[in-house]
């Protein structure tokens, strides 16, 4: 939806299995419309479309592509941002790691992310920036030397140029958005500004940088990192480092008590990476690749008393609290941030005990990062125009936590 000061709002078609395009547009047809019908939206309606490696070849087809093209037209919808993260299969079997291969040291990324842009500057409306999402680099363990890491920011920088070119030749502005990740070549703020610096040292003084480069900021991931939103806008905005995207997701966070800690053991699943930061009563962060490592590790066996950890799972917007997970209902003035709207539906919540045994706060989500983000996002309009909602993870929710049917899920949020 367009919003207020050219803002572009939207959700991710990721939340769908779509691993070939036939795949893709009937999740659009099934799915998407579902949703701007349930909105009653009465003007263009924005898609944040993912296509995989497959998918976007077939798309790539003239006939499909103006098929497709007339689709849109019809039915009064427009492209402005393409996810290009996962490449290739993303729902239905293990992903985990893989997620990021090939990485950015394989040309077969940046072929498959300037195919992205090639089709993009195809399906962007006039007068509409537009923007490809992509990892950032790599997984931290895949990469073992300078080499790697020089050929990343080479095919990076190649990916650049091609985003430079397209956009001359469609008359369009285009821009690459790396996303940071826990556990990612760089995942916070400061590791992303390094990694900028270093590409500003291969290509002093070229403009396309700045131009077509920027940050894909996912609240989730930042909110893992225990990085404050002002603190690292400011960042970004001290090192010239401007956003792509914002990604409106929601994460876990808790107080390791044996209680949360079970609540977590039911978040785990085969599909996705979970990552895990504890920010222990002494001490750095310590990151785990996964939900059960952590569980295993002795900050679960013996937690300090202020031991907080935070959990790459992307939460839907309007949960009122995990604590449903397990029927445990929060103690009164349990700090539980709800996003929940007017409209948002409860038909689907479940029925919880009277155990008032929870301390406030034990077990709860990082939406306090979305609305300080928003925060930012208020005080400057300018900071970034694309706004993006991507609780992929539907499908591996715990029951309680799922709403009956997908486009339900994505209305309330």
């Amino acid at each position: 939806m367009l919003l207020n000061h050219g803002l572009h709002l939207a959700y991710c078609t990721n939340v769908h299995p779509g691993e070939d395009w036939a795949e893709t547009f009937d999740s659009l047809n099934r799915h998407t419309l579902a949703v701007k019908t349930k909105l009653q939206v009465n003007a263009p309606y924005a898609i944040g479309l993912r296509l995989s490696d497959r998918a976007s070849r077939e798309l790539a087809e003239p006939k499909t592509l103006l098929d497709f093209q007339r689709w849109l037209d019809q039915h009064d919808c427009y492209i402005f941002t393409l996810n290009g993260f996962p490449f290739g299969r993303f729902h239905g079997a293990r992903v985990k790691e893989r997620v990021y291969l090939p990485d950015w040291t394989d040309p077969q990324r940046l072929e498959y992310t300037n195919r992205l842009f090639d089709l993009l500057s195809r399906l962007v409306p006039a007068g509409v920036e537009g923007s490809v999402s992509t990892s950032p680099g790599s997984f931290k363990e895949f990469i073992h030397s300078a080499e790697q890491e020089q050929l990343i920011r080479d095919n990076l920088w190649h990916c650049v140029e091609h985003v430079a070119r397209a956009s001359e030749r469609a008359d369009r502005k285009l821009h690459l958005g790396v996303e940071p990740e826990p556990l990612g070549l760089f995942e916070n703020s400061e590791e992303t500004v390094r990694f900028f610096g270093s590409l500003r040292d291969d290509h002093r003084g070229d403009e396309r940088l700045d131009q077509h480069l920027r940050v894909n900021y996912d609240a989730c991931h930042f909110a893992v990192e225990f990085e404050d939103p002002h603190d690292a806008i400011a960042r970004f905005r001290e090192n010239r480092i401007r956003l792509s995207k914002i990604h409106i997701s929601n994460a876990l966070r808790l107080r390791p008590s044996p209680g949360a800690l079970a609540q977590l053991a039911s978040f785990k699943e085969d599909v996705y990476l979970h990552q895990v930061i504890v920010r222990p009563t002494k001490g750095e962060l310590v990151r785990f690749k996964d939900i059960h490592l952590a569980l295993a590790s002795p900050f679960a066996q013996t937690p300090g008393p202020a031991d907080e950890w935070r959990v790459h799972f992307h939460i839907p917007l309007h949960s009122r609290s995990p604590h449903l997970v397990s029927g445990v209902r929060p103690s009164p003035g349990a700090s539980l941030s709800s996003t929940a709207g007017p409209g948002a539906s409860r038909a689907s919540e479940p029925a919880v005990s009277e155990d008032r045994h929870t301390p406030p706060g034990e077990f709860d989500t990082t939406s306090d990062h979305i609305i300080g983000l928003l925060k930012e996002l208020r005080g400057e309009p300018g900071l970034c125009s694309h706004l993006e909602m991507e609780t992929y993870t539907w499908s591996v929710l715990p029951d309680p936590l799922k709403s009956r049917d997908v486009s339900d899920q994505l209305v309330a949020e």
